[in-house]
């Protein structure tokens, strides 16, 4: 994937704006993007694995943002780490970090072939917990979004941008309390029958109800709502629990 780590600012010196909105009793969080036109499925791929970079990295799960880390750990196996910091030379610290960094581009690669064989309406970031009691939520809903093809379609890196762009302005993570390593669990909705191989259908499973959450709510302005009922799309739950690391 393209590295969008330059258009990923991380805190918002002037507090928020009215991008982020609170809704109900509970610490309910959302932000709302609308992209001037349609979408690709593979754009709406970048989204998804952007965020979960990006979130992982403000929920201080990753020491450094994923690219960088990527860059880092190709310069240790190159030997070319004389004189950097390494993030742990050995031990079991050492171990669970490579594992992380391994589940971690799984993860991602597979998304990218879900994104293939369905639409995929919403996404949750399960942060703590458990998958039906999460510490942290985060919900990536595209139901809003309109797909066209390549000729038809905005491209991927403005898009990211206007996203970014709004999360540093909303600056949803800047009242969070540093938080201790967590397991992460990635749902995903998708067609029944999409024939998927890898990720596991969980026919009942419910959307947590409890908890901090941040919606992060995308949308395009030539909008002809797709109906993704609930009988058609199922939730898929990644077999890779993530593990975070700060070494």
């Amino acid at each position: 994937m393209e590295d969008q780590g330059q258009d990923h600012p991380t805190r918002n010196p002037r507090g928020r704006s009215n991008s982020l909105q609170r809704r109900g009793s509970r610490d309910d969080l959302e932000v709302s993007v609308t992209f001037p036109g349609m979408v690709t499925t593979e754009s709406c791929c970048r989204f998804t694995c952007e965020l979960l970079k990006h979130i992982l990295h403000q929920r201080h799960q990753l020491p450094l943002p994923y690219e960088q880390l990527l860059l880092f750990c190709k310069r240790q196996q190159d030997g070319d780490d004389i004189g950097r910091r390494p993030i742990k030379a050995e031990g079991s610290d050492s171990r669970q970090s490579q594992r992380s960094m391994s589940d971690l581009a799984e993860l991602l690669s597979q998304l990218e072939t879900l994104f293939t064989l369905t639409a995929v309406p919403r996404v949750l970031l399960l942060l703590g917990g458990t998958s039906m009691n999460p510490k942290e939520l985060y919900v990536i809903n595209m139901e809003g979004l309109q797909l066209g093809n390549g000729d038809q379609s905005l491209s991927s890196r403005p898009c990211l941008r206007q996203l970014f762009h709004a999360l540093f302005l909303a600056d949803p993570f800047s009242d969070l309390r540093s938080s201790p390593l967590m397991s992460l669990v990635l749902m995903v909705q998708g067609h029944r029958d999409c024939g998927t191989d890898w990720f596991r259908p969980k026919m009942n499973y419910k959307v947590p109800a409890r908890g901090h959450s941040l919606t992060i709510r995308l949308s395009s302005t030539r909008t002809q709502n797709a109906t993704y009922s609930s009988e058609e799309y199922i939730w898929f739950q990644a077999p890779i629990t993530l593990k975070g690391f700060q070494n």
